[in-house]
C-alpha cells in the first residue's frame, strides 16, 4: 500500500473527490471534517501527508497547520493547503503557520498527484 493522506475539508464532496483521484494513485485516505478532527485523527493513526483546506467550522486548516507543527511526533508531516484561497496575503500566513505547499481549488487531478509524490519524494 502507497503512502497514507489525511483529507481535512469541510466539504464531503471535495473529500470524495480527492479520495478517489487519490485511492486511484495508490494511497491509503483518512478523512476529517474540521481541524479539530483533524488533529484527533493524527493522534489515532500516522499520516505521510496532510491536505486541509483553510476556511472550515470549529478550527480553521491554519489553526491546525500551527498545532500540528507544535506537536511531538507529528510536527513534521508535510502539509499541503487545498483551498479557494489564492491572496498572497493567505498564502503568506499559510507558509508562517508552517505549510508544506499550496494547491488552489479548483485543481487538476494530475497536478495534485504530481504535487503530492514531490513532496512525499
Amino acid at each position: 500500500m502507497g503512502a497514507t493522506i489525511l483529507i481535512v475539508d469541510y466539504s464531503v464532496s471535495i473529500r470524495q473527490s480527492v479520495r478517489f483521484i487519490l485511492e486511484q494513485s495508490g494511497y491509503t485516505v483518512a478523512e476529517a471534517a474540521d481541524g479539530q478532527e483533524g488533529l484527533k485523527r493524527l493522534g489515532e493513526q500516522k499520516a505521510d501527508l496532510v491536505i486541509t483546506d483553510v476556511n472550515m467550522p470549529n478550527m480553521d486548516g491554519l489553526t491546525m497547520v500551527r498545532k500540528i507543527r507544535e506537536t511531538d511526533g507529528i510536527k513534521f508531516v508535510p502539509i499541503l493547503v487545498l483551498t479557494t484561497e489564492s491572496q498572497g496575503s493567505v498564502i503568506e500566513d499559510g507558509k508562517k503557520a508552517g505549510a508544506t505547499g499550496w494547491i488552489v481549488k479548483p485543481f487538476n487531478d494530475e497536478k495534485l498527484v504530481e504535487t503530492i509524490k514531490k513532496v512525499l519524494g
